[in-house]
């Protein structure tokens, strides 16, 4: 039987590329004084803004969560939802930003 991923796996696995790529990023810490919806892991790389949602075994994002990584992408930065099928995405996304300059 296939072990399940947690998000948290899927978040360290992310963060292990940003260190590679020395990008700036940082968890928001839900608060009561946060807006509910923010990305899980917020980047900074080479001057562009990345938004983050991590998920595991299938999850999606949720109405919110979709509403502000729209609003991301509307704005001009990068919002992209991983899971572990696709961690590779995020060090892609960060080669094509660095092949940028």
């Amino acid at each position: 039987m296939k072990r399940k991923v947690t998000e948290k796996w899927v978040k360290s696995q992310i963060v292990k590329t940003l260190k590679q790529f020395e990008a700036y990023y940082f968890f928001p810490v839900a608060s009561g004084y946060m807006t509910i919806g923010v990305p899980d892991i917020i980047v900074c790389y080479q001057g562009k803004f990345i938004g983050i949602e991590c998920k595991a075994n299938g999850n999606t994002p949720t109405v919110l969560q979709s509403k502000n990584l729209k609003a991301i992408q509307t704005t001009g930065g990068y919002a992209m939802v991983v899971d572990e099928t696709d961690i590779n995405a995020v060090s892609l996304l960060l080669n094509q930003i660095k092949l940028m300059d």
